[in-house]
């Protein structure tokens, strides 16, 4: 049997990578398991607002994010049926002047490495891939990990960082993934491939009524990434054959030109069924407590995963530089984080709910509202990334 670690985190994706920098520059021992035989990242685009980019400065990696990063001048906001322009917001002086930070848009793969290496140059940070997690089992002065190759290791403390599907979660709870009945066509296209007439120093997000699409470049501009995401009808009886090829283009049927030509490379994506979860009011058992989707997954509709996964670590980070009482560290911790995220994980749902709205008032009324609004008019977005203090703690039902 191994000795007792001090820190365990499971999952090595963004949110654990995190976590692991923030603790292992205060300090700690940090054990950091991986399901899959090497540390890596699947995906494509990833967008950042300020909020994330303040968390990723205080963990110091800010500048090297930024060599990797593509900043976009402006997202707008289009009509997927007419293309008509509805909306944008302008990403410009004013917009880095209130909230500290400009928005970037990056390769998930990118922002994995830069944390990596930021780990890897830490020599009291450990490394162990190919350690799914199987069970846990929480001791008065320690928590056991067992994993599916057999290795048990024991914690001090350990941080669930493993994703929507979090085997640490079911310590906590037996809560059930919520579906949406959407689905989502990721993919990259060589902008080379992309004829078409775009500012790819913009960002685009185009709704319609139970569709939508995001379009942004990366990597230097040389790749567009592409999310086409659909309401499936298949989806809520639960069939496997649900969102294929077929139903995504009569989704999109009666969208414009410029979406109907996107479109032609979704084949060359990955697809996925999109669900979340409802916000917990407790993430915490004795040792054990939960970061990043393992806590809150959330809908993509506010582009926060990633963000309020760092924004955890931070403050996971923050409140043990404080504290040496394991029990006061996590409860601080989810008394500060809970609310954040649960307010965070609602708004996702409705924003995705005005996104793809089919009833033609409410689509008039949202349209109205969008397209009389000035493009630095940010007063909306103030409560998701202006800096923020420690709130008091509140209860969920109390939102």
């Amino acid at each position: 049997m191994e000795e007792v670690k001090e820190v365990v985190i499971v999952g090595g994706g963004i949110g654990g990578l995190a976590a692991a920098c923030g603790l292992g520059k205060l300090g700690k021992k940090v054990t950091l398991l991986e399901q899959a035989e090497e540390f890596g990242e699947v995906g494509a685009g990833l967008q950042v607002g300020p909020n994330g980019l303040r968390a990723l400065d205080t963990l110091g990696v800010l500048d090297e994010v930024y060599k990797h990063a593509v900043f976009p001048r402006r997202h707008v906001f289009k009509d997927a049926i007419t293309g008509k322009e509805l909306s944008a917001l302008v990403f410009g002086e004013t917009f880095r002047e209130r909230y500290g930070y400009p928005y970037i848009v990056i390769h998930r793969t990118d922002l994995h490495t830069v944390l990596l290496e930021a780990c890897r140059s830490l020599d009291n940070i450990t490394f162990k891939s190919n350690h799914r997690l199987l069970e846990v089992t929480e001791h008065d002065d320690h928590v056991e990990l067992l994993c599916a190759n057999g290795a048990v290791i024991r914690a001090e403390m350990v941080v669930g960082a493993d994703g929507i599907n979090s085997n640490t979660r079911k310590l906590i709870s037996n809560d059930k993934l919520v579906p949406s009945e959407y689905v989502a066509y990721r993919f990259t296209v060589s902008a080379s491939e992309m004829k078409l007439d775009i500012d790819w120093d913009e960002k685009f997000t185009w709704i319609g009524p139970g569709i939508h699409l995001v379009q942004y470049p990366v990597r230097h501009k040389s790749v567009i990434n592409q999310v086409a995401v659909f309401k499936s009808q298949s989806f809520k009886d639960g069939s496997d054959n649900c969102g294929t090829v077929e139903e995504l283009h009569q989704m999109f049927g009666n969208s414009c030109p410029t979406i109907r030509e996107s479109l032609k490379f979704a084949e060359q994506g990955m697809v996925t069924k999109l669900f979340d979860r409802d916000p917990l009011d407790n993430w915490t058992s004795k040792r054990v407590t939960l970061l990043g989707d393992a806590a809150h997954p959330m809908l993509q509709y506010l582009a926060q995963g990633a963000c309020q996964a760092i924004e955890d670590a931070v403050c996971l980070t923050r409140v043990m530089s404080e504290n040496s009482d394991i029990d006061k560290v996590l409860s601080l911790y989810q008394e500060e984080r809970i609310p954040r995220t649960a307010q965070v994980q609602r708004g996702a749902r409705q924003w995705g709910e005005i996104k793809h709205a089919e009833d033609p008032t409410t689509i008039l009324l949202r349209n109205t509202i969008m397209e009389n609004r000035d493009a630095e008019d940010f007063k909306y977005l103030d409560w998701l990334y202006s800096k923020r203090t420690a709130p008091a703690a509140i209860s969920l039902a109390q939102q």
